[in-house]
């Protein structure tokens, strides 16, 4: 079992169910990661900003403790509220998001979060977790305090999730991208965020001869493993699945990767880890599935 200390953006979830329904429920990406990594059985711990005294803010931090996350990373702002999206999906479980998230406290990480806890947890911890969003929402200060933090991890996960609006430009994104890359000693990359950047198959070589990991998904499915000091490892798509709803797959692949990688699993069984479990949360409504239907 490994210590994990996530870092990110947690937001309320309204998942429209038509004719003025929804659900309410509490995500992010790398929050979605952080829950599965503990239901998979790893120690989490999670560092973010969040309102004081509103009911969502308290529901995001009773949330944590029903499954089990460490919430001792948490900075706790009087006055603020933490950031809201809706989805509509369309008949294929394709979605659409709305955000209202400019005022969330976490957009002040550099100014807010507690660093004095976040410094030394990290330092301690097995792997740091944190997204190309994380890096978006907490703002060009933000980032210079992560890179100085994650300097002092033992590891670094990184997740190319790559979202154009929450950025003035690619430039800056690829920028951020690639400091944090260099960073990571595991990257999980998507074609589309790659072409989006206008990487392209390159750059995951270019990190893994630097040293890192890198999950390299293919627009078709497929998969290629790529490491320091060996040739690449293809992998053929998986199992074809009918999704219901496609939020968090991408999120939880990465839970069960990383799962497998800090039990000691090949890079092989934890791609199988992985499309497991987001086999499972593709079927389901929200990016967190009920624990009773985890595989």
């Amino acid at each position: 079992m490994g210590r994990v200390i996530a870092i990110g953006e947690v937001m309320v979830e309204l998942s429209l169910a038509g004719a003025g329904q929804g659900l309410l429920g509490y995500a992010g990406d790398t929050y979605n990661t952080a829950v599965y990594l503990a239901r998979l059985g790893h120690d989490v711990a999670y560092a973010t900003v969040l309102g004081g005294a509103d009911p969502f803010s308290q529901g995001i931090v009773d949330a944590m403790a029903a499954e089990g996350l460490d919430a001792g990373l948490i900075r706790r702002v009087e006055g603020r509220v933490p950031g809201l999206y809706a989805i509509e999906r369309d008949a294929n479980g394709e979605r659409r998001f709305f955000y209202w998230r400019g005022e969330a406290p976490v957009r002040q990480f550099a100014e807010l979060a507690d660093l004095s806890a976040l410094s030394p947890a990290i330092g301690a911890g097995d792997l740091t977790y944190l997204s190309a969003i994380t890096l978006a929402v907490v703002g060009e200060a933000g980032r210079a305090t992560l890179d100085g933090l994650l300097a002092g991890a033992k590891a670094v996960g990184f997740d190319l999730n790559y979202r154009a609006r929450l950025w003035p430009d690619a430039a800056t994104a690829r920028a951020a991208i690639e400091a944090a890359a260099a960073r990571a000693r595991y990257i999980s990359a998507s074609a589309e965020d790659l072409d989006a950047l206008g990487l392209g198959d390159e750059a995951p070589e270019r990190w893994a001869a630097a040293g890192a990991e890198v999950v390299h998904r293919a627009h078709d499915h497929s998969l290629r493993i790529l490491t320091p000091d060996a040739e690449p490892v293809r992998i053929a798509p998986g199992e074809t699945v009918k999704p219901l709803d496609t939020t968090g797959a991408g999120d939880s692949f990465n839970a069960g990767y990383l799962a497998a990688r800090l039990n000691g699993a090949s890079a092989e069984e934890a791609v199988a880890a992985g499309r497991k479990l987001a086999g499972v949360v593709v079927r389901h409504i929200g990016a967190i599935i009920p624990r009773e239907a985890m595989p």
